[in-house]
């Protein structure tokens, strides 16, 4: 029997809701052909049984329901928000710049997610991080050098992939030379098409090379390609990616609850202009209302009626969005990652030397992380934590503990002994030696801390 257009409504969004067990009216959505469910941090903190729980409701109320999270390791992860990523984040796995520990990482995390009933991971980054200010990529990013982007996103993939669990390198057609956070704004990429190929298309054809599974689209302005549309909502951007790049997998969005693609126009408007566009799977918000998703629903099925969407085109995001469910979780846990601690090491950067840091104190300055990283640990633990432009000054040598500091002209490093920058390691002229481990990993903080210890710090 052939599916109704509110059924084809339904199998292409993916939204998410709060708790850790699967509400009764989300049950019904996902009886009536819900495509699906996207994990955050209020799903699963309550560990990985709870979540493996959570999976196994969704799929009895639907056995084809797509279930993603977002675990790029490193600052982004889910499945770890209270304790931090057992594995390297991309920033570190690309400075290590070793493409088989990189594809071990990407099965570990694999095997992890398969373990609890997860079959898509909207990850990792393909992004070239050129513009040391982006607020948004930074460290999530394997690098700023095109074809080093390229191998390591592609070996993650295929790490990934092999443990049974869908990727999706995110954001096409690249997100890296932005200053702007497309979760709060229209940010714009003003670079020509030359430019393009050369340094953000480049990451994104590996991947389609080495079979990616899926595609996530970004709400940014790409005048060279389309003046008025971000990426998400505009047929001539993905239309790169379907004709110039010869991806014929999964389309999927990111989320329309973002400003970037639903400002002014709302989530169900801003569904219907991105399937009429090329996307296949929409991902919806953190927190979406039944409310919401059925609004969008109808507004899909009435865009079928006024002819502002094809029938062909819905069922045909409806077919590829299927192809998601031929990935069977069949991976087995790794344990874990040999060589973390060594790669950790080599990843990270260290300018000047040391000073003493007997009796040394730790000192966090308390900054907002990103929408897209979350509140989750990052750094040793310290010994206070200031605001920025709060005086931290000690009889005791500081190590002073920032996230791009370059971009926070509000965080004053003076008179710190040591400055750990966990962030994006841009420019800095700061008065004491700096530590930049690429991003807060549990291995991350295993080599910042011998670093520090072998100068004398105790604990």
């Amino acid at each position: 029997m052939t599916d109704s257009l509110d059924t084809l409504a339904l199998r292409v969004l993916l939204p998410a809701f709060v708790g850790t067990t699967l509400p009764d009216e989300y049950a019904e959505l996902l009886a009536d052909g819900l495509g699906g469910i996207c994990y955050f941090a209020i799903n699963t903190e309550d560990g990985p049984d709870a979540v493996a729980r959570l999976s196994a409701a969704i799929r009895a109320a639907n056995p084809d329901a797509v279930i993603a999270v977002d675990e790029e390791g490193g600052d982004v992860t889910r499945l770890h928000a209270l304790d931090g990523s057992p594995v390297l984040g991309p920033a570190a796995l690309g400075a290590a710049d070793d493409v088989d520990l990189t594809r071990e990482v990407g099965r570990s995390i694999g095997a992890e997610l398969a373990a609890v009933g997860i079959n898509l991971d909207l990850g990792p980054v393909a992004d070239v991080n050129s513009n040391p200010d982006n607020p948004v990529i930074g460290t999530r990013s394997f690098g700023a050098e095109p074809q080093l982007v390229a191998r390591h996103v592609a070996a993650w993939v295929t790490g990934l992939q092999e443990a049974g669990v869908a990727a999706c390198a995110k954001h096409f057609p690249g997100h890296g030379d932005t200053a702007q956070d497309s979760h709060l704004e229209l940010p714009t990429v003003d670079a020509d098409l030359e430019v393009l190929r050369a340094r953000e298309l480049v990451p994104f054809a590996a991947v389609v090379e080495a079979g990616i599974a899926s595609v996530m689209t970004s709400h940014i302005v790409v005048p060279a390609v389309d003046p008025d549309l971000p990426g998400t909502l505009s047929a001539p951007v993905l239309g790169l990616l379907r004709d110039e790049l010869g991806y014929d997998g999964v389309i999927v969005s990111d989320a329309l609850d973002m400003a970037g693609a639903s400002a002014g126009r709302g989530i169900p408007e801003a569904a219907v202009l991105s399937l009429a566009a090329g996307a296949d799977l929409l991902c919806i918000g953190t927190d979406v209302a039944v409310a919401t998703v059925r609004e969008t629903q109808a507004a899909i099925v009435a865009a079928v009626h006024d002819g502002r969407l094809s029938e062909e085109r819905l069922r045909s995001a409806a077919t590829r969005t299927a192809q998601l469910r031929r990935y069977d979780m069949a991976g087995v846990p790794d344990g874990a990652v040999p060589a973390q601690l060594r790669a950790a090491r080599a990843a990270t950067l260290v300018e000047g030397d040391l000073p003493d840091l007997t009796g040394a104190e730790i000192v966090s300055v308390s900054t907002a992380a990103n929408i897209a990283i979350g509140e989750v640990p990052w750094g040793i633990e310290p010994d206070r934590t200031v605001a920025p432009g709060e005086p931290f000054t000690s009889e005791r040598p500081v190590v002073l503990q920032v996230r791009d500091a370059h971009r926070r002209p509000e965080i004053d490093l003076e008179g710190a002994a040591v400055v750990v920058e966990w962030g994006w390691p841009g420019p800095y002229a700061g008065p004491a030696p700096r530590i930049c481990p690429r991003g807060y990993s549990r291995p991350g903080a295993a080599a910042v801390t011998e670093l520090l210890r072998k100068a004398g710090w105790e604990r």
